[in-house]
């Protein structure tokens, strides 16, 4: 997602691009107009290895591409456009330079995306996350919505991440204070089940209106859902940029790492909550699976009335007329 203004900017100057990622990440760009073709690299499946990195670019290499740019600093990354004999080479100096025919610096701090833009030198580029949903992204979306009796006025909450110490564990609790006011939908993967369980029954035996998209919603559907909510609150994950393409106001809520580190929201309404007198964070680069000192306070010692107090600094969720 924090690559899409990076895609934008070059298909601004070469037209629609094509982009090598992986399976998982595909959907995401299938449908994007700064994109012609997604080609998907199963590194860990059907291309592993050497081998499979071999086979990939001698497909690219038929295709005659006359530039690439690379702004991972990933080594299979650098090598494919190498092997693939792209005569033009664009790659960041902290990568591999040598198999690079151009290095440009990359931005030691800022955001993310300001970051990946510097590889397409445009200082003009839209610096927003965008996404290609489609008419049937959004009447998914909407059939959710009114499959779950949810209505207009929904809340959603993002309480999974991959990384473990990511995850704050008082979304239940949250979830009880919104009820009576704000339907609630709860999104992530399939892995979140369990999180999304918790918070569903909480708001239910509370009286109010809940619902989980984890693992029935695909990628872009969870992302046309969040357009359609007034409000996302969530962990340093990806509904987060999902809820930055789409334009939702977010509370994004930072344990082990920092907002510092160039992954926070970007709308200047939104909000980042996080404890800053731990000594302790942050602990790694993207939050390890366990809190290394065993207390987890980052996020354990992060309350609900901080959260609800940045909600309302969001003004997100104020009356309507």
């Amino acid at each position: 997602m924090l690559t899409t203004p990076l895609l934008r900017a070059l298909a601004a100057r070469h037209g629609p691009v094509d982009v090598v990622t992986t399976p998982a990440a595909a959907p995401l760009l299938d449908t994007h107009p700064a994109v012609r073709q997604v080609i998907r690299y199963d590194k860990r499946g059907a291309d592993r290895g050497w081998s499979g990195l071999a086979a990939l670019a001698r497909r690219l290499r038929e295709a005659h591409y006359e530039v690439a740019y690379v702004p991972h600093r990933s080594l299979r990354s650098a090598l494919l456009a190498w092997w693939a004999r792209v005569p033009r080479r664009v790659g960041f100096r902290d990568g591999w330079r040598s198999l690079y025919t151009e290095s440009r610096t990359r931005p030691a701090g800022g955001h993310e995306v300001d970051r990946l833009l510097a590889l397409a030198g445009d200082p003009r580029a839209i610096r927003t996350p965008s996404i290609g949903l489609t008419p049937a992204d959004h009447q998914a979306a909407a059939a959710f919505l009114e499959a779950e009796g949810l209505g207009n006025d929904v809340v959603a909450l993002a309480p999974g991440s991959i990384w473990g110490t990511k995850r704050w564990p008082h979304f239940a609790t949250l979830a009880g204070r919104l009820a009576p006011g704000h339907a609630v939908a709860v999104v992530g993967g399939g892995g979140d089940e369990a999180l999304a369980g918790a918070i569903v029954e909480t708001v239910r035996r509370a009286g109010g209106r809940a619902a989980s998209g984890c693992g029935k919603l695909t990628l872009r559907e969870s992302a046309a859902l969040l357009s359609r909510c007034r409000l996302l609150v969530t962990n340093d994950s990806a509904p987060l940029h999902f809820a930055q393409a789409v334009g939702t106001p977010t509370v994004a809520i930072f344990g082990p790492t920092l907002s510092s580190f160039g992954f926070g929201p970007l709308h200047p309404g939104d909000r980042v909550v996080e404890v800053t007198d731990l000594t302790c964070r942050p602990c790694s680069k993207h939050g390890p699976a366990e809190c290394p000192l065993g207390h987890h306070r980052c996020m354990r010692d992060l309350p609900v009335e901080r959260v609800i107090a940045a909600i309302e600094e969001t003004g997100a969720l104020r009356r309507r007329d």
